[in-house]
């Protein structure tokens, strides 16, 4: 499978913007897609992650802003983002993959990635 994310851009503080991550060679019902986001200077940071069972997970600093989604007709999954503050800042990589649930979090799991999209968050 291959992935390509797009849709980032510069946002305001409280802002909202969606991101969307469109796979090609395979279907991704059959994989779990994952968001991570690195900011400059920063670790990658698990974002969100649609697994393959349809369920979700959320990280902690994102419950209740950040919505992850899928299409399979479109082969698609996006990452619906409201409330955006400036530490959301970064680029925002997917990821496919079929990791158990305890490593659903780590990067290391996940063997194909698409480019970046950078979201920035400033006034």
């Amino acid at each position: 499978v291959q992935l390509q994310a797009s849709g980032g851009g510069l946002v305001q503080p409280g802002g909202s913007l969606s991101v969307s991550c469109v796979a090609s060679g395979d279907a991704i019902r059959t994989y779990t897609i994952a968001w991570f986001r690195q900011a400059p200077g920063k670790e990658r940071e698990f974002v969100a992650a649609f697994r393959h069972t349809a369920a979700t997970n959320l990280a902690d600093s994102v419950k209740g802003r950040f919505t992850i989604s899928r299409d399979i007709a479109k082969n698609t999954v996006y990452l619906q983002m409201n409330s955006l503050k400036p530490y959301d800042t970064g680029v925002y990589s997917c990821a496919a993959g079929r990791p158990i649930l305890s490593s659903l979090r780590v990067p290391e799991m996940y063997y194909t990635w698409g480019q970046g999209t950078l979201v920035t968050v400033s006034s």
